[in-house]
């Protein structure tokens, strides 16, 4: 059952509107399947108004140590971005709770703790519980390995209690709440607060179990959102899915966006901030794979590929055509963050705003790879872009710096090697020097652009002249473009097909190049 789906319309209505505060105006993120039971996901931004006289925020177990030290570092580097955040939440009428579970003898004498105790016990539609497990018949498994996440390097502290209170970055002021147990619901039930806000540590852990955590105030009939950009989940590089620690919190995120409550960030609440939190520590570029096209199957192949290839350096976004609207791209504003766009889309017709988002990427000198169908990707015929959409028919020739008009015969066996004098391009290090078989026909692309630099070569048997199948260019901004016509999804089980197309990605964006090769493929 998806809790998120239950809650989300009293959610957007917001339940209500203060005479004396202004609204919360927030955009839910929230994950919507693309068709039920496809494990595809397109990333949707949804507004919505709060009552700030309906709505807590609750800071999750923020507290002054951890026996993880990186752990503890990385809340005391959110923690006064989180104060300033609940400074602003409390000036415009929202109720304050801190959550430092464990330490309720350090507060017992205050205001602040005798408020959340004096709440009287109401009927709950669920028991809370002390700790809420994980239940394979509402969620699916978590996305990161959780047992022993600590990522810290080196002799780990052992696992015991090294915190005494709620970090001191964290205001506790007049009018505010201190508890770590039902407490939290009883208040909110005495104010007539329907809203929750929940921020702190650790995404995948506290923030979901606690009783004042996501999965019983959904389960309790609140509507919940998690600041994405003020927590942290506890996951270690070095176990699976074995990617960046931060691409780990994406991953969290998305899973608690599916199951359980939209999130926010934190900027939405700060008026004067116009960008979310982002954690020192993580220098990741953004890649955001657009996926439009049935042939080849690349929606299937590119998200496992992105994640296995590029989880350890990059933030990866992925946005998937809309099945009944093949024109339209859900959550395509994405775009705009990207750093790198990897395309593989196949004649489709966008609107004139989601066709400029690229444009604007390309004018911006941000690189751009394309794979396949990306040689026609916005266009659909020769009459035109039907009414009300968009084309970019020379979107080939203009940024790709290619010719593609039409394909050899399916039916003959095509090959792919390094060309004469490219063995020395940083894509092709790691790449062998031996001719491999490709599962795909070969596309008839010649002649390129005097721009471009042949990287592969593709022949196949009764073919006089070859066809190049993969090159550089450079886009209209200035930009870094790769294009390579492979991507069959058999050629994802190619080892030097593999390397050649993450190493595009990091030349790309000038990162240095992983010093181990793909972990997949046969090495045929």
């Amino acid at each position: 059952m998806n809790h998120y789906r239950v809650y989300f319309i009293a959610l957007l209505l917001g339940l209500g509107t203060s005479i004396f505060a202004e609204d919360f105006n927030f955009e839910f993120r929230n994950q919507k399947e693309t068709e039920e039971g496809s494990g595809k996901f397109h990333s949707i931004m949804t507004p919505g108004k709060w009552d700030p006289a309906k709505t807590a925020f609750v800071i999750c177990d923020m507290w002054d140590d951890h026996y993880c030290r990186n752990a503890a570092r990385r809340v005391s580097e959110m923690a006064p971005r989180m104060n300033e955040v609940i400074n602003a939440a409390r000036k415009q009428g929202a109720l304050i709770i801190h959550s430092p579970s464990g330490c309720m003898k350090v507060y017992e004498d205050t205001p602040q703790r005798k408020l959340a105790m004096s709440a009287p016990k109401v009927e709950t539609k669920i028991p809370l519980k002390s700790w809420c497990y994980l239940d394979p018949a509402e969620e699916a498994d978590m996305p990161v390995k959780v047992d022993q996440p600590c990522d810290d390097e080196g002799e780990l502290r052992d696992r015991v209690r090294f915190y005494n209170k709620q970090i001191d970055a964290l205001e506790i002021k007049e009018g505010d709440a201190i508890t770590d147990s039902n407490e939290a619901y009883y208040l909110m039930a005495q104010r007539g607060i329907v809203n929750v806000v929940i921020m702190g540590v650790h995404t995948n852990m506290c923030v979901l179990g606690r009783p004042f955590g996501i999965r019983q105030m959904v389960a309790a009939g609140k509507n919940v959102a998690l600041v994405r950009d003020m927590t942290d989940t506890m996951y270690n590089p070095r176990d699976e899915p074995y990617v960046n620690h931060f691409t780990g919190n994406d991953l969290v995120f998305e899973h608690i966006e599916k199951f359980w409550c939209p999130s926010i960030t934190s900027d939405q609440i700060l008026k004067d901030e116009e960008e979310p939190f982002q954690f020192p520590g993580d220098d990741r570029k953004h890649i955001v794979v657009v996926m439009g096209e049935k042939e080849y199957k690349t929606a299937d192949t590119l998200p496992g590929f992105s994640l296995e290839e590029l989880g350890k350096d990059f933030k990866i976004s992925l946005v998937f055509a809309d099945l009944e609207k093949k024109n339209h791209f859900p959550g395509l504003e994405v775009l705009s963050d990207a750093d790198v766009v990897l395309l593989s889309v196949r004649r489709r017709n966008l609107s004139k705003g989601q066709l400029d988002l690229f444009r604007d990427h390309l004018a911006a000198g941000k690189p751009l790879i394309g794979i396949r169908t990306a040689s026609h990707s916005f266009h659909q015929n020769k009459e035109g872009a039907p009414d009300g959409l968009d084309e970019w028919r020379n979107f080939d020739a203009t940024v790709l710096g290619g010719n593609y008009h039409g394909h050899h015969s399916g039916k003959i066996t095509t090959f792919a090697e390094v060309a004469k004098g490219a063995a020395d391009h940083p894509v092709m290090k790691g790449v062998g020097a031996r001719r491999f078989q490709t599962f795909g026909s070969l596309y008839e692309v010649r002649p390129l652009a005097e721009s471009t630099t042949v990287l592969m070569q593709g022949s196949a048997q009764g073919i006089k002249e070859g066809e190049p199948v993969a090159w550089t260019n450079e886009g209209p901004g200035g930009g870094k473009v790769f294009y390579t016509s492979l991507g069959h999804p058999y050629d994802f089980n190619i080892t030097d097909f593999r390397t050649m197309l993450r190493n595009a990605i990091y030349w790309a964006v000038d990162a240095k190049l992983p010093e181990s090769g793909p972990k997949n493929g046969d090495g045929c």
